[in-house]
């Protein structure tokens, strides 16, 4: 049987186990420092621990369960990372650059079962959810990427919206912020990570609840139930209403402005009137809230939506700011390479199955 990731496990874990095998909290520290400070790939490189605790590790844990399959390097610096799982599955992962720093974006599934009729991430159905060790291998293994070929560069910002549900994984995706954050590691803060969710709105209220205190982007897309509903199944089960409840009850909790993101449609949710009708659905919330204006990458299975053009991206903007709205136009990358998220992998699986 595979061993799981020691990065699935918190300090604070991470610390219990080893007590419970006859191990003080200093080797749980000095452990730590090892995997994310000094970044190792062995547990033998973690020549501060005792060897008695390091022999038990390796026997229970392995550090990285990914491996590198296939790297895609844009022009503008963006890095799209496909990655094995120790059961053959591939995942994708992106390392974009910014002008604030490095972000990465991470899977938490294997598929999506969501079903948005426009996305590249869906054309495989989930399969499974991934480990915490798994979403945490993601990071370190662009981290270990950037060690060495850009020395001194480090991961600061983290979105969690790459392929899956991060709220259909919520235990795992939970404790994988719970790590990053962790200030004796990588120190990544909350207000650096982004969780973006298609609108499960039980779990919006739980992670409202919950200590972990990150952005909330949600997956809107339309401004009504008919519309969203026909590219978005999801809004079947959980409508518009319910989903601005649980906005609702995140933005008079945690007094934290949500974004709202938007992907723009050619003639299918791009015109005047949608923005309008996006408006009045945000109505008093225009403090509280960012409307996150997508351009739409082109999926070939999914070739009855095109990309908005400019002109019609630029009106819809306008319209929102003469509305009030905060309204930005996201910054695309790695547009030469397979930018779709979700793309790289349905081709890859298509070719290994084409052989």
């Amino acid at each position: 049987m595979n061993k799981p990731s020691i990065y699935g496990l918190t300090l604070e874990q991470l610390t219990g186990w080893l007590k419970e095998h006859g191990h003080k909290k200093s080797r749980a520290e000095l452990v730590w420092d090892g995997l994310y400070r000094k970044r190792v790939s062995e547990f033998a490189e973690m020549t501060d621990v005792h060897p008695a605790c390091l022999e038990l590790l390796a026997e229970h844990f392995a550090i990285q369960t990914l491996t590198e399959h296939v790297k895609q390097e844009s022009k503008d610096g963006t890095v799209k990372f496909l990655f094995k799982l120790e059961d053959g599955n591939l995942i994708e992962t992106v390392l974009m650059r910014h002008k604030f720093g490095l972000s990465v974006c991470v899977t938490t599934q294997v598929g999506c079962n969501i079903g948005c009729s426009f996305c590249a991430s869906g054309l495989l159905a989930k399969s499974r959810d991934l480990t915490s060790g798994e979403i945490v291998g993601q990071i370190m293994k662009v981290q270990h990427h950037l060690d060495q070929s850009h020395p001194g560069d480090r991961v600061s910002h983290i979105v969690v919206m790459g392929i899956g549900e991060p709220f259909d994984n919520y235990t795992h995706m939970s404790n994988f912020i719970r790590v990053v954050k962790d200030h004796k590691g990588l120190a990544i803060g909350a207000r650096h990570i982004t969780v973006s969710t298609s609108g499960l709105a039980g779990k919006i209220v739980e992670f409202t609840d919950s200590d972990l205190r990150v952005n909330l982007a949600i997956s809107l897309h339309a401004p009504n139930n008919e519309l969203r509903t026909r590219i978005m199944k999801i809004n079947r089960a959980i409508p518009i209403e319910k989903l601005m409840e649980a906005i609702d009850y995140y933005l008079s909790k945690t007094k934290r402005r949500v974004t709202l993101e938007y992907i723009l449609l050619r003639e299918v949710n791009d015109q005047r009137e949608h923005a309008l009708e996006l408006a009045e659905l945000i109505g008093d919330r225009k403090s509280s809230v960012n409307v996150n204006l997508i351009p739409y990458n082109p999926v070939d299975e999914h070739s009855q939506y095109q990309r908005s053009d400019k002109e019609a991206i630029l009106a819809f903007y306008d319209t929102m700011k003469k509305q009030g709205i905060s309204c930005s136009v996201r910054l695309e990358h790695g547009t030469d390479i397979d930018a779709a998220c979700g793309q790289l992998r349905s081709k890859q699986i298509q070719r290994s199955q084409g052989a």
